[in-house]
């Protein structure tokens, strides 16, 4: 950026503004419309028809921004200004159809492609995780096959639930199924609990998906997790996948599938910053359901996430 050339917009002035007031923006940002374009847009798909046991995270865009205000500008763990060094907008929510899976997917891949078509970078609140789909569908549009890091305690590569193949449980099958994915370069991260069968191991690796399991958090460590998604995905476009029950339920109680025995949010950020580098096309953080929350334990973990995101695309951009 030359000398001559205005510095992005950020977020509002905490010494002027207290952080509990100002815009609903994630982290108090400007909104897409008011800056000539973003590096990176944050974009709200209030939708949750595809979850299979408990409802809400339709309302988790806004909770996630809402729990967001606290956030500031300097993150020194990686020496960044996430907000500063990249234009950083909220885009607002898509207006998804909250009766029918198939139409409301439709019209999330063509907002996400609209917002994504200058080159910017995604980062998309959920919303159930069903919305993974229509995201890796936009994106390979434009960069082909994606290196897939999904954090979860559950796979997502079931085939149908109740006979319905679009659900929170089967966004990375259909996606590998129709050639989003690179077979060679993704991985789930933070998986644990009971499965149906050991089919359900079998049929995931043939998807394209080596496994960090939780349990390898414990025996192994966060770098060894970190060392093995960066080897996984190096040299990929990837998109990374967050539903927030990767994290324990004490640490992320407003969820609908919640499982013991997860990531603390120190190991899941830990793990996020070790992207740096990577080549990050998008992004999502899912499944937060705020009727479940409480004292903002879950948002707050969530905000924390796409902050750790941006900071990431941000050291990335200054080869830090």
């Amino acid at each position: 950026m030359s000398p001559d050339t205005p510095g992005p917009r950020g977020p509002v002035d905490a010494t002027r503004v207290p952080r509990y007031g100002g815009p609903p923006t994630f982290a108090r940002l400007p909104r897409l419309d008011e800056v000539s374009r973003a590096d990176v847009t944050i974009v709200g798909l209030p939708f949750d028809t595809g979850v299979s046991y408990r409802p809400g995270a339709r309302f988790g865009p806004g909770h996630v921004r809402a729990s967001s205000k606290l956030l500031r500008p300097y993150h020194p763990a990686l020496g960044t200004h996430p907000f500063g060094t990249q234009q950083v907008a909220d885009a607002g929510d898509l207006g998804l159809n909250p009766f029918d899976i198939a139409e409301a997917l439709g019209t999330a891949e063509r907002g996400l492609t609209a917002l994504s078509q200058d080159g910017s970078t995604l980062v998309s609140l959920g919303g159930d995780h069903t919305l993974a789909l229509p995201a890796l569908r936009a994106l390979a549009k434009q960069h082909g096959k994606l290196a897939v890091v999904h954090f979860d305690a559950h796979l997502d590569t079931w085939d149908t639930y109740f006979g319905a193949p679009y659900t929170h449980g089967t966004p990375f099958r259909r996606a590998s199924e129709e050639g989003l994915v690179d077979l060679e370069r993704s991985v789930h991260v933070g998986t644990r609990g009971p499965l149906y069968s050991a089919q359900d191991l079998e049929d995931d690796g043939v998807l394209g998906f080596q496994v960090v399991r939780a349990d390898d958090y414990e025996t192994d460590g966060v770098a060894r997790a970190v060392e093995r998604v960066r080897r996984r995905v190096e040299g990929a476009p990837v998109y990374v996948s967050v539903d927030i029950d990767v994290l324990d339920p004490a640490a992320a109680p407003g969820t609908g599938t919640p499982e013991a025995g997860g990531l603390t949010s120190r190991e899941l950020l830990h793990t996020l910053r070790g992207l740096v580098g990577a080549h990050v096309v998008g992004a999502d953080v899912v499944e937060v359901a705020p009727a479940y929350d409480h004292a903002e334990i879950t948002g707050i973990a969530a905000a924390h996430v796409v902050y750790e995101l941006l900071s990431v695309l941000a050291a990335t951009r200054s080869g830090s």
